[in-house]
């Protein structure tokens, strides 16, 4: 077992349909007994595991929340969540606004209401979140001792950029704020970023292996650490410019199934 192969969902390893593609199926499921395959996401567990069906790895570990939960086999390996203090001021900093606010506790979605957002994610992720006031869910979840692993925040641009600013004032030292686009933030703890993830994966699955064994691939912000400490660090060319720029190599879009492209490349030349 020479390598980890780990990729990003969104943008990175689904195509404009955001679905697998039959290309990227089959050679993942050629792959999936020579090496360990990890999806790693800003997506809920439930999601991620729709694809591992299709992928037929549900028997590799997976992580969900940008490196904030680490599940095996159905084992949590490492779980990180926000603190409620945190969950409630961003309840109360979106309060007065349009802003949609939606809260996860590893497979539990809740949001305040069936609006606009709350479809559009439904429609992205396959995955339908439990529908009452965000107060409440907060209430309850302080009651289990749940804390949120990721926040999301959905709503026009002007809102938005408000929003992000406020949390990148008041709580800088306490949590993960991530654009994903201009319209979503994304809050995560602090914790953990999808490298230092993929680094407590391997030192504690698979001791054998380094950061040197790994090859990922992704598009965005939150994949920056994770190239860069890759030991092939690999960018669909639909990426952001940033991460196109800090990327060891660049491969074909999303949409032209730029992460089968490189691994079948990589198995064509003997260097898998």
């Amino acid at each position: 077992m020479k390598h980890l192969i780990c990729s990003d969902i969104d943008g990175t390893l689904l195509n404009i349909d955001r679905v697998l593609s039959e290309k990227t199926i089959q050679l993942f499921k050629k792959l999936k007994d020579k090496y360990p395959i990890v999806l790693i996401s800003s997506r809920m567990p439930k999601s991620m595991r729709l694809l591992q069906n299709e992928l037929e790895i549900t028997n590799h570990p997976l992580i969900a929340y940008n490196g904030n939960l680490i599940i095996d086999n159905d084992t949590i390996l490492y779980s990180e969540s926000l603190s409620t203090d945190i969950s409630y001021a961003v309840s109360n900093y979106v309060k007065g606004t349009t802003i949609h606010l939606s809260l996860y506790h590893n497979d539990n979605w809740n949001v305040p209401q069936d609006d606009f957002w709350a479809k559009r994610e439904m429609n992205n992720t396959r995955v339908k979140p439990k529908i009452q006031p965000i107060e409440q869910t907060l209430d309850q979840w302080q009651s289990k001792q749940w804390g949120a692993h990721k926040i999301m925040c959905m709503g026009e641009e002007n809102e938005i950029d408000v929003l992000y600013k406020k949390l990148l004032s008041n709580h800088a030292n306490e949590l993960h704020a991530y654009r994903s686009k201009s319209t979503y933030i994304e809050i995560s703890p602090i914790a953990k970023d999808k490298a230092s993830a993929i680094l407590f994966l391997i030192q504690n699955k698979y001791p054998e292996l380094s950061m040197e064994n790994v090859i990922s691939f992704g598009d965005n912000y939150n994949d920056a650490t994770l190239l860069q400490q890759s030991g092939i660090g690999v960018a669909v060319a639909n990426a952001k410019p940033e991460i196109l720029k800090l990327a060891s190599n660049i491969t074909s879009t999303n949409i032209n199934d730029g992460v089968a492209l490189f691994l079948n490349e990589m198995e064509n030349n003997g260097q898998l």
